[in-house]
C-alpha cells in the first residue's frame, strides 16, 4: 500500500511537469484594450515545446506557436478596426479565455507625481468629474510602484473599466487626454496604462546601462539625493514599471515630469536619452507627448526650475516625432501640483489628435523661439506657431538682453510682424536674449490660439 502511494505522488509530480499550465503576463488579462490596425505581440510561458493555440473571437483564426527551451512563447496576431467587446482563447494543456477585449488605442501615462495626481487628491471640479467618469469604452491598467535592480518580465495590476470608483485614483491628466482623444475619434476606446512615482527623477526610469555608458549623463545621476519618499538609483522604476510591458503594443506616451530633476544643467540630455531608450524598447518611434513643468517658486536664488523648462523646449528640436504641452497659463507658482488637470490632458490630446491622428490642422502649439538676428542695439526675435501674436500686458517686462559680459537687462519687447524686437540703453551691443526666465514666469507673450509661449535663452 505504501509503495503504491508512493508511485501515485510521483505520477502526480511527473504529471505537473509534464503539463505545466500556459500562464500570460498581467497586462493581458479580461476588460484590456488592444491597438487596433495592427500587429500585436501575445506571449507568455508555457511548458519548452508545449504548443498553444491562440484564438482570436474577432476573425476565429487559430494562431499556433510552440514554447521555446526557455518556456516562453510569443506570437503577433492581427487586430482589425477599433471595435468589441471580444474574446481570445489562448489553449495549450489548459485553456485560457480572456474576455470584454476592446481594440482601440493604447497610450502609457508616465512620470512623477502631477501625472500620477487623480481626483482623489483634489483637482478643479474633480467631484463632478468622477460622478460622470462612467466609460466602458475607457479602461484603466494601474501599475503599482515597484522597483528592481534588473529587467523583469512581468508586473502587477489588471485592466478595470472606466468608472467613478477607478477613474478617481487614475491619473487623472490621463483620464481627460483619453476623454478629449474619444471626442475626436468617434468613441474610439482608448486604453491607459499609469506607471507614475510621485518625487522620482528621470534617471529612475531609464535603462541603468544608458546612463553607466554616458560620462555626462552618468555624473548628473550621481547629484540625485537618496530620498525618503522613492528610489534614486538609475533604472530601478524602468526595470520593474516599464520593462516588463515592452512586448504590448502602444499608440504612444504621455509624460509629465521633471520636477525632480530642478537643479540639473544637462536635463535635456537626460530626457532625450530616456525618450530614446523606451523607442528602442519597443522597436519603434511612437509619438512621445510631454508636459512642460509650471512655473513653482523654487527659490529665487537660482533658475533650477525654468533652467528645466528650457530643456524640454530644446528636445522638441532635437528628438523627432514629440511634442509639449505648455502650462504657465494655467498652473499657479505657490503649487507644485497645479488642479486643472482637464485643461492638461485636453492640451496632451490636441498635440496627438494634430500629429498623431490627423483629425484637425489646429494651432496646438504656444510660440515657440526659433532665432534671433541683431540689427545694431537691437534684437529680432522670431518664433514658430505665431500668428496672432500679442502680449496680454501693456508694460510687457519678461524680455531681457545682455551683451558679451553676460549681464541681463529688461529690454523693451514691441511686436512687429509676428515677430519680436527687443532693446535696453543699457546693453548697445546686444549677444543674448532670455525670456521668461525666473522659475516663476508665466508667460506674457501668446498667440492666436491663446497658447502662452515657452520661456528661452538664445544660445
Amino acid at each position: 500500500m505504501k509503495n503504491n502511494i508512493i508511485v501515485f505522488v510521483f505520477f502526480l509530480i511527473l504529471s505537473h511537469s509534464a503539463f505545466a499550465n500556459v500562464t500570460l503576463p498581467n497586462v493581458l488579462s479580461d476588460n484590456m484594450v488592444l491597438q487596433r490596425n495592427s500587429e500585436v505581440t501575445v506571449w507568455g510561458w508555457a511548458n519548452p515545446q508545449e504548443e498553444v493555440v491562440i484564438t482570436p473571437s474577432w476573425n476565429h483564426h487559430e494562431y499556433k506557436i510552440k514554447a521555446s527551451n526557455q518556456a516562453k512563447w510569443e506570437i503577433n496576431i492581427p487586430t482589425p478596426k477599433e471595435g468589441g467587446p471580444f474574446t481570445i482563447s489562448i489553449k495549450g494543456y489548459n485553456e485560457i479565455v480572456l474576455k470584454n477585449i476592446l481594440i482601440g488605442e493604447v497610450w502609457i501615462c508616465s512620470g512623477q507625481s502631477n501625472m500620477e495626481m487623480s481626483a482623489s487628491w483634489g483637482i478643479e471640479n474633480g467631484d463632478e468629474a468622477v460622478k460622470n467618469a462612467t466609460n466602458e469604452n475607457i479602461r484603466f491598467f494601474m501599475i503599482p510602484k515597484l522597483t528592481a535592480t534588473s529587467p523583469q518580465n512581468n508586473v502587477s495590476g489588471n485592466w478595470t473599466e472606466c468608472t467613478p470608483a477607478t477613474m478617481k485614483y487614475f491619473s487623472a491628466t490621463g483620464y481627460f487626454f483619453a476623454k478629449r482623444l474619444q471626442e475626436q475619434l468617434k468613441k474610439v476606446p482608448i486604453g491607459l496604462i499609469g506607471s507614475n512615482w510621485g518625487g522620482t527623477p528621470a534617471e529612475i526610469w531609464m535603462p541603468e546601462e544608458v546612463i553607466q555608458k554616458d560620462v555626462v549623463l552618468l555624473e548628473s545621476a550621481k547629484t540625485r539625493k537618496e530620498e525618503s519618499y522613492g528610489p534614486n538609483q538609475p533604472g530601478r522604476a524602468f526595470n520593474a514599471m516599464i520593462f516588463p510591458l515592452a512586448g504590448f503594443k502602444i499608440a504612444g506616451v504621455i509624460w509629465y515630469q521633471g520636477e525632480s530633476n530642478v537643479g540639473s544643467t544637462v536635463y535635456d540630455k537626460t530626457f532625450s536619452a530616456l525618450i530614446t531608450s523606451w523607442r528602442k524598447l519597443w522597436k519603434y518611434d511612437f509619438p512621445f507627448y510631454y508636459v512642460q513643468i509650471a512655473p513653482y517658486k523654487y527659490g529665487e536664488n537660482h533658475f533650477g526650475g525654468v533652467e528645466i523648462r528650457n530643456a524640454q523646449r530644446k528636445v522638441l528640436q532635437e528628438v523627432p516625432n514629440v511634442g509639449m504641452a505648455i502650462t504657465s497659463d494655467i498652473s499657479p507658482i505657490d503649487d507644485i501640483h497645479p488642479k486643472d488637470k482637464k485643461s492638461l490632458g485636453t492640451r496632451l490630446a490636441n498635440l496627438a489628435l494634430v500629429n498623431t491622428y490627423k483629425t484637425n490642422s489646429d494651432l496646438v502649439y504656444g510660440p515657440l523661439y526659433t532665432a534671433i538676428k541683431i540689427d545694431k542695439n537691437k534684437v529680432v526675435v522670431t518664433f514658430g506657431n505665431a500668428n496672432g501674436l500679442h502680449f496680454t500686458t501693456k508694460n510687457a517686462n519678461q524680455f531681457e538682453i545682455s551683451g558679451i559680459d553676460n549681464l541681463f537687462y529688461v529690454a523693451e519687447a514691441v511686436i512687429k510682424k509676428n515677430t519680436v524686437i527687443v532693446k535696453s540703453d543699457k546693453v548697445s551691443h546686444p549677444v543674448k536674449v532670455r525670456f521668461a526666465w525666473t522659475n516663476i514666469a508665466q508667460s506674457e507673450l501668446f498667440n492666436k490660439a491663446n497658447l502662452p509661449a515657452s520661456s528661452f535663452m538664445s544660445e
